[in-house]
């Protein structure tokens, strides 16, 4: 599988333990306290699998934009969290940011 194919898996599940984490309440409920560790774990291994091919500063960058722009949009559906044009201005920055670094990093930007 292509490494930007397991990069960007890595970042979709950074997001569900990201939201996991809220529903977690602090480790005190088992499923969502388990669904966190599980789907943490498997984003670290598809972005070490990622990383054997990309650049570990572009790759890890990606990965925390994918999984911060997605973690906040969650916020914004899932637990209602304000979308003020400040904010909105500053995620599509990020998405700029995750295309740009993909755009130009090598192996196949």
């Amino acid at each position: 599988m292509s490494p930007w194919w397991l990069l960007l898996f890595a970042g979709l599940l950074e997001v569900v333990w990201a939201v996991a984490l809220k529903y977690a309440d602090g480790f005190s409920r088992f499923w969502p306290s388990l669904l966190v560790l599980l789907t943490l774990a498997g984003s670290l291994v598809l972005l070490s699998r990622a990383a054997r091919t990309l650049p570990i500063g572009t790759a890890y960058a990606i990965w925390v934009g994918i999984g911060a722009l997605g973690a906040a949009l969650c916020g914004i559906v899932l637990f209602r969290e304000p979308l003020t044009l400040a904010r909105a201005t500053f995620l599509v920055l990020l998405l700029a940011a995750v295309v740009g670094l993909k755009l130009t990093a090598p192996h196949g930007g």
